[in-house]
């Protein structure tokens, strides 16, 4: 077991004060906190405390001896740490984006490098050679976009700017349709939203739309945008829009297209950084790139509640690259497990005494990294809430 500090991502949609906060750090700066790694993705891996004021990577920890670390049966599967442990702090609205499945990043990842495209390029679409599954566990009230709502022929009625394409989408589906607007010159994109996005913002402005309502997130999108109107309007009234309560969780599949609105949570993924945007976003931006990569279903959401076994809450993912469980103790209480795989635990909030290989107390917001096979006993000296993520057996 091993005491680990993540990486901090500070991209401009994050907040200022909730993950400066959890890291007891000073933010008198005012910069975004948007996102903190932990894990061995080589942009930013996790950095482990060796004690005696050494440290090292988790990559290099992970190298240094696969089996050992691993166990033998993730390393003969994934040959490294195959997951990707995050806390998120979205304050404004991310990207739409989708993700590659295995077969199209390992694809893209060989045809870029063969074009000689950076790795560190702002033109690059993939980062590395692995899909990007994930799930997310709300901290906070969560809102966000999943998917192609089952009822597009309905919000094409609905609301007026969109009745022109109902022709489109009877002919060709989600597909055409979602590809045609995507398509659009920048010129028509600001003809079909302009007077509908001044009518919305004033609006959102004098307080009169709910986060229930499209027309909210379109007109702070607006709002928040440059001089030009951004295409990735279109898809707040064509996905899911979801509201998730604290502790609820949701799983997106590569090929699945989405994005965060507002709020704080636990997000864990397969290792991989590769995401293909389009809209909402100052970013690189591959239109043909994401429809290609994108699955033009309706999607009906199946928002996970957890299930409870033995004091853990579990939260079904259908992939074996992660797993993700959280658990509340009260203070004086504690557990005992044997953890069967390579792990990382998250200590949100409490804390206690740890007794493995090695013996730690915790207060706080704190983070370990554990090797396969290990069992590890922890007692609660407060309140304490964790989250677990492990590759399945």
């Amino acid at each position: 077991m091993y005491r680990i500090k993540g990486r901090n991502q500070q991209y401009g949609w994050g907040g200022k004060t909730f993950i400066p906060q959890l890291l007891n750090i000073q933010n008198a700066e005012g910069i975004p906190y948007a996102e903190y790694w932990l894990g061995v993705h080589p942009s930013a891996p996790a950095i482990v405390d060796l004690g005696n004021g050494a440290t090292t990577t988790l990559l290099s920890l992970v190298n240094s001896d696969k089996p050992g670390h691993l166990g033998e049966k993730v390393f003969k599967t994934f040959k490294s740490l195959p997951f990707l442990l995050k806390v998120l702090d979205v304050k404004d609205m991310l990207s739409i984006q989708v993700h590659p499945n295995k077969q199209d990043a390992e694809a893209g990842f060989e045809r870029e490098n063969a074009l000689g495209i950076p790795l560190d390029s702002p033109n690059r679409n993939y980062k590395d050679a692995n899909h990007k599954p994930e799930v997310m566990i709300a901290l906070s009230e969560f809102w966000l976009l999943h998917g192609f709502s089952p009822h597009i022929k309905f919000l094409l009625d609905q609301f007026e700017f969109l009745r022109p394409f109902k022709s489109i989408f009877s002919d060709k589906g989600i597909e055409g349709l979602y590809s045609h607007l995507m398509q659009l010159p920048q010129e028509t994109v600001d003809a079909i939203l302009g007077e509908y996005l001044q009518q919305i913002t004033i609006k959102y402005e004098t307080n009169q739309l709910d986060k229930s309502s499209p027309d909210f997130w379109a007109a702070r999108a607006c709002l928040n945008a440059n001089s030009k109107i951004d295409r990735g309007i279109f898809s707040i009234y064509l996905f899911n829009l979801l509201r998730l309560e604290p502790g609820q969780g949701i799983f997106q599949g590569a090929r699945m297209p989405h994005a965060y609105l507002e709020g704080q949570n636990i997000e864990l993924m397969a290792n991989s950084d590769n995401v293909l945007r389009a809209g909402l976003t100052t970013k690189y931006m591959d239109i043909p790139e994401l429809l290609a990569n994108t699955d033009f279903v309706e999607t009906y959401p199946l928002i996970l509640n957890g299930i409870l076994d033995k004091d853990w809450c579990n939260y079904p993912c259908p992939v074996k690259d992660f797993g993700v469980a959280s658990l509340q103790l009260k203070a004086g209480s504690g557990f005992e497990k044997l953890i069967e795989s390579p792990s990382m635990l998250i200590q949100l909030r409490g804390g206690g005494s740890w007794k493995s290989n090695r013996v730690f107390t915790s207060d706080g917001f704190d983070s370990f990294f554990i090797d396969a096979g290990e069992k590890i006993t922890f007692t609660a000296t407060e309140d304490s809430l964790f989250f677990l993520a492990t590759v399945p057996n």
